[in-house]
């Protein structure tokens, strides 16, 4: 009898498969990333963070990045954007910090695939006298911001958020790669010429769309570790489609095919990844986190809900009453779960961070070595805030309360 050729697929469990994505995601035993130059490998590693508006507590991409680094500091990411010119603006998964080094990979988007192409070409095509305005007074007076320019009076009110006609114009010139942004001044976007803002020695040829698929198949798993051609393709959002190069790539061996345990999508991890990544079983270090709903882990749900059981939805653009958690839920990652969610909010006025809301919803997992590291991680949450008074609100499962206030230096 002929002996059965042995599975050319990897087969793990989903624990393992927690662990694989913690990892790549720096956030299982993760290295010293220290100083300015860790948050620059963060961003590298990553391949991009996510810029978001909202400012209940700090915005997203600076908790991602005091999550991976505990001595970020804002002055780290503007240095580098503004300064020694490592990371630039633009849109990624969405919009985002992103490693200058990767420049090249994003100039089909800017010239033929961003998502709001066609309706921008009907805008430059109706003012294109306001984008000649916009772009000659940067070239002639330098950087500028949306408030450098004025308004149209009594104009009539359309879409973009109400944007006046310098900030539409701005933005698509920007989209389109004629400009950049130099730095952010308050949160707001200074721009200037993009010959001005990228360095001389960054490669700007137009990537193939072999090199352009395969960079995003790569970047795509080396920061997510395991990964559906679904999540893939979605790491860094692009209109191209991605299947036929990933079985290119599986042929030639630097990709390979894994199958997770009881779970029925085909996984993918990249060859070198394997060679590694410690499958076997270990023991796990006891740190908290708490992570941005924008965070590059947890940002794509159905990923989220399939690896770790856990449905996470963002709930502050649902109407208060509709609301489950709260208005800014963070997940709390523990060893390699998902454990509960915390509702923080900054009072940065009177120092008070308020964690409106905790609930832990996976208490079989909770023991005495939770709640301390737990507790550790609100202190420097909060501290990062440079809000030394914490309150705590509502503690679900109840009982909890007592403990986590015997822990938490108030």
């Amino acid at each position: 009898m002929a002996r059965k050729k042995p599975s050319q697929n990897l087969v793990i469990t989903k624990q393992q498969a927690r662990d694989i994505a913690l990892k790549h995601q720096l956030l299982c035993e993760p290295p010293a990333l220290k100083g300015k130059s860790g948050t620059l490998k963060t961003i590298e590693h990553l391949g991009y963070v996510q810029i978001d508006t909202i400012s209940v507590i700090e915005r997203s991409h600076h908790i991602v990045l005091h999550t991976r680094g505990p001595d970020y500091t804002h002055d780290h990411l503007h240095a580098l954007q503004a300064c020694d010119k490592k990371i630039f603006e633009y849109w990624a998964h969405a919009a985002s910090y992103v490693p200058m080094s990767d420049y090249r990979f994003y100039l089909r988007k800017m010239k033929d695939e961003h998502i709001y192409e066609g309706w921008m070409e009907r805008w430059s095509k109706k003012y294109p006298h306001i984008l000649r305005h916009v772009r000659q007074r940067i070239k002639k007076e330098g950087a500028l911001s949306a408030n450098d320019f004025g308004d149209i009076k009594n104009r009539k009110r359309g879409p973009w958020w109400d944007w006046k006609p310098a900030k539409t114009a701005l933005e698509m010139l920007f989209w389109k790669g004629k400009l950049m942004i130099h730095e952010r001044r308050n949160f707001q976007r200074v721009y200037d010429l993009t010959e001005r803002v990228l360095p001389e020695h960054i490669d700007t040829t137009m990537p193939s769309h072999t090199e352009e698929e395969e960079f995003l198949i790569t970047r795509a798993l080396s920061a997510m570790g395991v990964a559906t051609i679904k999540d893939i393709s979605r790491y860094i959002q692009t209109r191209r489609k991605l299947q036929d190069r990933l079985t290119a790539m599986c042929k030639a061996g630097t990709v390979k095919t894994v199958k997770i345990e009881n779970v029925d999508k085909p996984y993918f991890m990249l060859s070198r990844s394997i060679r590694t990544i410690d499958l076997k079983p270990r023991v796990r270090d006891d740190t908290v986190h708490f992570l941005s709903p924008f965070d590059n882990a947890i940002i794509l749900r159905d990923r989220t809900r399939a690896l770790f059981d856990f449905d996470y939805a963002l709930e502050c653009y649902t109407p208060p009453k509709k609301r489950k958690y709260g208005y800014f839920c963070l997940p709390v990652l523990w060893k390699n779960n998902l454990i509960g969610r915390i509702d923080p909010k900054a009072d940065r006025a009177n120092r008070v961070m308020h964690i409106r809301s905790i609930y832990l919803e996976k208490s079989e997992l909770i023991n005495d070595k939770f709640f301390i590291s737990f507790a550790a991680c609100i202190r420097s949450f909060a501290d990062f805030h440079n809000c030394p008074d914490v309150r705590i609100g509502k503690v679900v499962p109840g009982e909890f309360k007592r403990e986590i206030k015997k822990h938490v230096t108030i």
